[in-house]
């Protein structure tokens, strides 16, 4: 081993460990914000879904009946606890990243020895640790109303992670790009909840008329309820396989526009 090389093999151990120490401040960071304010951040979303578990699956899943083969309180439980983790996903993304542009200390980041795309991981991961902490909460409420069959664990943690990173990433996109705190609320209420409610969390695509079914598979949500349902229950409205290539395609391809975005520094150095 050459001088040069010698020199090259520390330097580089010192870069990697000086990303992990970042890497892991921002997720730490993240962590601490969403613990810090428990009362925002993990008591709605069970209150919420309470709520739904309540009226939907106990007062009006009596009178539906079977859905899937299942009683109709089973049959939304995974919707239910998947709809929790995409809007604690994107939530938490979309307002820490915002706030840290909105109070200037973003420039730390970025002056520092940090790379773009770890920083965009740093971010997604804490949005990621909001949706499965929000999501085990929602499934520990649903446990109250109803038995949970798990089908296949692996698909079920793989769809959860693949939709919370997702939206993470749609967080920080939204983030970017908003102007203000009127825009990071836009998106969730036009367009997020909408589709969100259209995904087939509260029913089969199966039951709606031939061109509203075909409408529906054009909603990328309603493939990762389904891959998760899929994974709890053995039943989907759409090819699970397919789903999953939904979900990693939109994964990548919001991955590469977040680093992109940060690279070009734009809402950042405008």
């Amino acid at each position: 081993m050459n001088g040069a090389t010698a020199a090259a093999v520390p330097a580089s151990r010192s870069r990697a460990r000086e990303a992990w120490i970042g890497y892991r401040t921002i997720v730490m960071r993240e962590f601490g914000r969403i613990v810090r304010i428990w009362g925002q951040t993990i008591v709605p979303p069970a209150v919420t879904a309470t709520l739904y578990f309540v009226i939907f699956g106990e007062l009006i899943g009596r009178r539906i009946g079977e859905m899937g083969g299942y009683s109709y309180v089973q049959y939304i439980a995974p919707g239910l606890i998947m709809m929790s983790v995409i809007t604690n996903s994107y939530g938490n993304v979309v307002s820490s990243f915002f706030g840290a542009r909105f109070g200037k200390h973003v420039e730390e980041m970025l002056v520092s020895p940090l790379p773009n795309w770890l920083i965009v991981a740093g971010y997604v991961s804490g949005g990621v640790v909001r949706g499965l902490l929000v999501g085990a909460v929602v499934t520990a409420v649903a446990l109250f109303f109803t038995h949970l069959h798990v089908h296949h664990a692996f698909l079920i943690v793989a769809a959860v992670l693949l939709t919370s990173i997702v939206f993470s990433l749609g967080g920080f996109i939204n983030a970017v790009f908003a102007k203000n705190f009127d825009h990071i609320s836009w998106f969730p209420t036009f367009i997020l909840t909408p589709l969100t409610y259209l995904g087939g969390v509260f029913y089969s695509i199966a039951l709606l008329p031939g061109w509203a079914e075909n409408l529906s598979h054009l909603n990328p949500i309603l493939y990762m309820v389904n891959g998760f349902r899929y994974g709890f229950l053995g039943v989907s409205d759409v090819d699970v396989g397919f789903a999953f290539a939904i979900m990693i395609g939109f994964a990548v391809t919001l991955y590469a526009a977040a680093v992109l975005l940060m690279h070009r520094g734009i809402g950042i150095r405008e």
